[in-house]
């Protein structure tokens, strides 16, 4: 199964951008990993929030296939440990979908169409992260239970 990364807009910090970087390449020796950035809505300041969300959806419903499933990186999803995270996502590669997307939102979140949609909500913390920093963040998580599903010494437990 490919595992792609979904990210509406583009990250402007450096450290941040070489973060991901790493990441994504090292993901890249354990599975089919492909990070996306989604483009931004265009005169998104001129909406409301209810309208850009609905603007954004349109736009990820639009990309999805009915065979995807997709995971929203969501601050009221289901919460993990590492460990626990890495048994999750291998539940999850086993599945029959061609691909599983995990898909961060915009800056105030999601469309109740792309809710209705998701297969499962998944939340990093309870605290909030920009939607920048969520990023880098994911791909460690996602990198780390790659290498605890390998039993590789990454990750101390």
């Amino acid at each position: 199964m490919k595992v792609l990364f979904w990210v509406i807009g583009k990250t402007n910090e450096k450290y941040l951008n070489a973060g991901i970087e790493i990441y994504a390449k090292r993901l890249g020796h354990y599975l089919p990993f492909e990070m996306e950035v989604l483009p931004d809505v265009r005169q998104a300041k001129h909406l409301s929030a209810d309208q850009l969300k609905q603007k954004e959806g349109e736009y990820l419903l639009n990309r999805l296939k009915t065979d995807d499933l997709l995971i929203l990186l969501d601050e009221n999803g289901k919460q993990f440990g590492s460990v626990d995270f890495a048994a999750y996502l291998d539940r999850q590669l086993q599945m029959p979908y061609r691909r599983l997307i995990f898909q961060v939102g915009g800056a105030f979140g999601f469309s109740d169409a792309v809710y209705q949609r998701a297969n499962a909500k998944l939340a990093l913390s309870k605290m909030t992260f920009s939607h920048q920093m969520v990023r880098l963040f994911f791909l460690e998580q996602l990198y780390r239970a790659m290498t605890i599903l390998r039993n590789e010494p990454y990750h101390n437990s």
